[in-house]
């Protein structure tokens, strides 16, 4: 029999392809008419991997970065429920993703919170693993609602997902923790700390975009009184 969140899972994001096949729409990346995505923007999506290390040290690889026609396009999967642009975004993301995924890997997501859920009826990122051609197993669970992350600083983000996830067993596996943008890393490693409690021997991240790296003025001025 198969499962209400399954068939959720499948029939939602074939509901939402739909209305955008019959509903006017604009290009998501920059807002020309009649075109779900335009042929300039689709171009703009193509991978260019940045790689960087969290606060704990776990390497994670981002397809592209998260501004522009990228950031555009991603909120409208996102939040608008344009599930057709995950083929568009998948790509970029496989890219990464065929560099990190070996035999024997486990490729799992960072669950969305519950409410979130709820409010969209699928999961993004589980979206875009499966656009990729990955089957996401889903390890991770959220243990307790966090904050809503935005605004917050890098010391602030980290206390608050500090402890929101926990895993199923996955003893002695390598596991590729998969999301969908990476501002500080918090997030990534708490969801990397559950799974190395699990028994995972190795935890690795790909993300599909990541944001720019900003330096706090006030840490940049004594570094360069130092240097």
């Amino acid at each position: 029999m198969v499962s209400r969140s399954a068939l959720s899972a499948a029939v939602v994001p074939a509901l939402h392809d739909a209305l955008t096949f019959w509903l006017p729409i604009a290009c998501a990346g920059c807002g020309a008419l009649d075109l779900g995505l335009c042929s300039g923007c689709r171009a703009a999506l193509a991978a260019a991997p940045h790689r960087r290390r969290t606060a704990d040290g776990l390497v994670v690889t981002s397809a592209m970065e998260f501004s522009g026609v990228p950031a555009r396009v991603l909120r409208a999967l996102k939040e608008e429920g344009r599930t057709s642009l995950a083929r568009a975004l998948a790509p970029a993301l496989a890219l990464v993703l065929a560099d990190a995924v070996a035999p024997d890997t486990v490729v799992a997501t960072v669950p969305s919170s519950r409410a979130a859920y709820r409010r969209r009826g699928y999961r993004p990122v589980d979206l875009l693993v499966r656009r990729g051609g990955h089957a996401p197993v889903p390890l991770l669970r959220v243990a307790r609602a966090p904050r809503d992350q935005r605004g917050l600083d890098r010391e602030a983000r980290r206390a608050n997902v500090g402890g929101v996830f926990v895993s199923r067993p996955v003893r002695g596996r390598r596991v590729v923790l998969v999301d969908d943008v990476v501002t500080t890393g918090a997030t990534l490693d708490d969801a990397s700390r559950a799974l190395r409690v699990a028994g995972a021997a190795e935890v690795v991240a790909a993300t599909l975009a990541h944001t720019p790296l900003r330096v706090d003025p006030s840490r940049q001025h004594a570094k360069d009184k130092s240097g």
